[in-house]
């Protein structure tokens, strides 16, 4: 009884045609699709890119009153840095896990030369191309 039970369950399977497999694609057609999906990749992540800094302005724009004046390392991870903040100088110990406030300072009235111009080629273009964009980061917040 079970060997008829069982014949006649797998009946509808041997009476079925056989399918064919699915033909595979043209190798242009999967080339296609590949750069379609690379577009969509890079198009996401510009498109987040400029959310980001679109949405991030307010939060990074009193990044401009904050100067790094110099700094040295003391140690192999840590670092004494001089900030200008406001006219005033910020003597700062930096360690992985923390910043310390050292002194406290005014400003040195001999401080008044500008920072350094870069030497290499490619940091005077980028120095330049993020001049290039202040002024339209100032235009956004009024």
């Amino acid at each position: 009884m079970r060997g008829a039970f069982c014949f006649l369950a797998s009946a509808p399977l041997m009476a079925a045609p056989a399918v064919a497999p699915a033909a595979a694609p043209s190798p242009f057609v999967s080339l296609v699709q590949v750069i379609l999906g690379l577009a969509v990749v890079l198009g996401a992540i510009v498109g987040v890119a400029w959310l980001f800094k679109r949405l991030s302005g307010g939060v990074m724009g009193a990044a401009g009153r904050l100067r790094v004046v110099g700094g040295t390392m003391v140690g192999q991870k840590e670092r004494v840095v001089i900030v200008e903040l406001e006219g005033e100088w910020l003597v700062l110990g930096v360690t992985p896990s923390q910043v310390n406030l050292l002194s406290k300072m005014p400003r040195p009235e001999g401080a008044d030369q500008p920072p350094a111009e870069p030497a290499d080629p490619f940091a005077r273009w980028l120095k330049a191309a993020l001049e290039k964009g202040r002024p339209l980061r100032g235009r956004q917040d009024t």
